[in-house]
C-alpha cells in the first residue's frame, strides 16, 4: 500500500485512495450463508483467501443469499520491534455504523455490514503469523459481515450433525469441544465447526467454517498409532495463550463436513466431573437459560439472543460429563442425535 498524500498546496493525484486500480479477483466463495467476493492486486493474500476458504461446503441459509465485497491490501509497511514471536494485539473499533480492528501500526480492518464490504489490510511482515493474518484479519472481516448483516447470533461453541440435525457443544477454551468433535469425526458424524458457530435464531440453522481442527499434542494418545501420525504431520500453530496445538485441514481428506446447515436439536454442555453409565445429564428450562448466559455473554447482549434462548430450552440441554475415553462422549452424543426428531 503506498501512501497517497498530496503535497501542500498541490492538487491531489487522480486516484489517491487506490480505489481504481486494477485488482485481482478469485470465483464467489459461499461462506456462513453469504456469497462473499474477494480482490486484491496481491497474488499472496488471494491465496490466503483460498488457504482459508477454498473447498469448503457451499452453506446457504433461509431466504436470498447476500453478496459481500472484501478488498485485501498488502502494506509494504514493517512491523515494529525485531524478533517478535507473535503480532501485535487486534483492537476492536466502531462507530457512526463501521466496524474495525487495528494490528499495530501497518495492518487493520474496517467493515460496514450495512454496505456490505471490508478493507481489510495487511502488513507485509504479518506473512511471518500465517495463522494470525488469517485468523484475526481475515476471518474477523468475514465472520463480522456475515454475522451483522444477516442478523445471524455468533457463539462461541462447537458443532457437530447427522442427518440435518446438529447439536452445540459448549464449554470454555480447554474444555475439550475439539477433542470431542474430532473423535465425532471419527465415529462419522458431520463436522459444521470447532470455535465459532453461527445461528439463525428463528429457524435454528447452524453453519461455521469447516476448515480446520486444532488437537493438542496431549490428546493423541487417545488415537490409533495411524491416527496420531495423520495429525503430527499438520502443521502446529501458537493461540495467544501460549498452548500450542496441531491444525488439521479437514478439506479433500475425506472427512465428513456438513453439506447443509444443520437444524440445532439440543444442547450440550462439556463438563470436567467422571460420568456413570449415562454420561449424559438432561438440565432443566432454567439450568438451560443460567448456562447459555454465562457461557455466551457477547452473544447475550445481541437482539436475537431471546428467540434462540427459548428456541433452544424447548430443544433441551444437556450436561456431558466425561467417560473412561473421548470415544464414549461421542457415543452418547451420536445416540442423541440419533434420537432426535
Amino acid at each position: 500500500m503506498r501512501p497517497r498524500q498530496p503535497r501542500a498546496g498541490s492538487d491531489p493525484p487522480p486516484d489517491p485512495f487506490a480505489e481504481h486500480e486494477p485488482q485481482r479477483g478469485r470465483a464467489p466463495l459461499q461462506l456462513l450463508g453469504g456469497r462473499f467476493h474477494f480482490e486484491s492486486r496481491s497474488a499472496e493474500l488471494l491465496r490466503l483467501v483460498d488457504w482459508a476458504y477454498a473447498g469448503l461446503p457451499a452453506h446457504k441459509l433461509a431466504g436470498r443469499t447476500p453478496d459481500f465485497d472484501v478488498r485485501l491490501v498488502l502494506n509494504g509497511a514493517g512491523l515494529r520491534g525485531r524478533g517478535r514471536r507473535e503480532p501485535p494485539d487486534l483492537t476492536l473499533v466502531g462507530g457512526a455504523g463501521f466496524l474495525g480492528g487495528v494490528a499495530g501500526p501497518a495492518s487493520f480492518v474496517a467493515l460496514s455490514p450495512q454496505a456490505r464490504g471490508a478493507l481489510v489490510v495487511i502488513a507485509r511482515e504479518m506473512f511471518k503469523f500465517p495463522y494470525h493474518a488469517r485468523y484475526e484479519l481475515l476471518e474477523f472481516a468475514v465472520f463480522t459481515l456475515a454475522a451483522r448483516a444477516q442478523q445471524l447470533l455468533p457463539l462461541h461453541a462447537a458443532c457437530v450433525s447427522l442427518q440435518g440435525r446438529g447439536l452445540l457443544l459448549m464449554g470454555p477454551s480447554g474444555a475439550g469441544k475439539s477433542t470431542v468433535a474430532l473423535h465425532c469425526l471419527l465415529r462419522g458424524l458431520d463436522f459444521v465447526a470447532e470455535d465459532a458457530v453461527f445461528v439463525a435464531a428463528r429457524e435454528l440453522l447452524a453453519t461455521g467454517i469447516a476448515n480446520f481442527l486444532h488437537v493438542c499434542p496431549d490428546t493423541l494418545h487417545w488415537l490409533s498409532a495411524a491416527q496420531a501420525r495423520v495429525i503430527r504431520a499438520a502443521p502446529t500453530i501458537r493461540r495467544r495463550s501460549g498452548v500450542r496445538k496441531y491444525e488439521m485441514d479437514l478439506r479433500g481428506a475425506g472427512h465428513p463436513l456438513a453439506a447443509v446447515p444443520p437444524k440445532l436439536a439440543g444442547l450440550v454442555f462439556l463438563s470436567p466431573k467422571p460420568g456413570g453409565r449415562s454420561l449424559l445429564r438432561p438440565l432443566s428450562g432454567p439450568e438451560v437459560r443460567t448456562r447459555l448466559a454465562a457461557a455466551q455473554p457477547y452473544a447475550a447482549g445481541q437482539p436475537q439472543w431471546r428467540r434462540f434462548e427459548a428456541n433452544m430450552e424447548q430443544r433441551g440441554g444437556f450436561e456431558l460429563r466425561r467417560g473412561r475415553h473421548p470415544q464414549d462422549s461421542a457415543a452418547a452424543l451420536q445416540e442423541l442425535l440419533a434420537a432426535a426428531r
